[in-house]
């Protein structure tokens, strides 16, 4: 074998899927965070939330030490001042 020649071959593996439009409800500040998020990896939020759950359901970090240095800088940008501890437990401010 030459050294031009590719020592393996690549197969796309990637399932053909259906995406669906929803209407999720989430908080103004973490909504600013992904957004930012997503255009730092120049993806879309989807793409970036669809990358989230695959990693997490499999118990992984989805993100390494740069993007985790990362995700603090913009949560103070967008005033996100909470974190894990308060899963569950947010709510919303009274329209009244």
């Amino acid at each position: 074998m030459s050294d031009n020649e590719p020592r393996f071959t690549v197969i796309d593996k990637s399932p053909e899927i259906e995406r669906v439009q929803t209407g999720v409800r989430i908080e103004k500040n973490m909504l600013k965070v992904l957004k930012a998020l997503a255009e730092y990896h120049d993806m879309t939020l989807g793409d970036l939330l669809e990358g989230i759950v695959l990693h997490v359901f499999e118990g992984k970090l989805p993100f390494g030490k740069d993007t985790m240095a990362k995700i603090s800088e913009m949560k103070k940008i967008y005033q996100m001042e909470y974190g894990a501890e308060m899963s569950h437990k947010l709510h919303e401010k009274s329209n009244f």
